[in-house]
């Protein structure tokens, strides 16, 4: 992403005086995993092989440095900040098919940042219809909307006024552009590039 985005400067972009702070998520993977919610042994086969517990919906499961986020009734994202090889990968889809589930590969594709600061939630509502407010959108929630003209996934996970934005890779240029002219109005730092992990530790 970084080849694509510039994210060296933004106006308002004081370290003093910015409310917002954006910072680029490295996700080491990305694993999309779909299945029947209500099947047992899918359940079973697939909390062991992500040693995550499958999320309810619009919620998520966090480890130290992964996450299982949910995206529909048959559907969930695996993202983690510390890689695996191709040979965990076939492992894992091998046992997840077995249980009549499905597991993809989607690391390659996925872009995100992070948005923290007392405003993010009203900074996001420029560019998003989402309620961002802690009642409508509590810690490990997370949903698919629009960011500006670009379908998003956010979430937020835990109790810190942040988030965590996912968009397609083809869309990362749009996607900066849009967090960070939401944000210039409020001051905007950049922090350094992270990898994927919980945000309050």
């Amino acid at each position: 992403m970084s080849d694509a985005v510039d994210t060296r400067s933004i106006a308002g972009g004081d370290d003093h005086e910015a409310a917002i702070t954006l910072g680029e998520v490295d996700i080491a993977l990305a694993w999309k995993v779909r299945g029947n919610a209500a099947d047992a042994p899918f359940v079973s086969h697939a909390q062991r092989v992500l040693r995550l517990p499958l999320p309810a919906p619009m919620t998520s499961t966090y480890g130290e440095h992964d996450a299982l986020l949910w995206l529909g009734p048959r559907s969930w994202l695996f993202v983690a900040g510390a890689s695996a090889t191709r040979d965990d990968f076939d492992a894992a889809r091998r046992a997840i098919n077995a249980a009549g589930g499905a597991l993809f590969d989607v690391s390659s594709s996925q872009v995100a940042w992070t948005i923290r600061g007392a405003a993010a939630g009203r900074v996001l509502n420029r560019s998003c219809p989402l309620d961002f407010h802690p009642h409508a959108f509590p810690p490990g929630c997370c949903a698919q909307s629009m960011l500006g003209h670009i379908n998003a996934l956010f979430h937020r996970p835990d109790a810190s006024p942040a988030f965590v934005v996912m968009v397609a890779r083809s869309y990362a240029a749009d996607a900066w552009r849009a967090l960070s002219d939401s944000a210039a109005s409020d001051g905007c730092s950049v922090a350094a590039r992270a990898p994927f992990a919980r945000l309050s530790r």
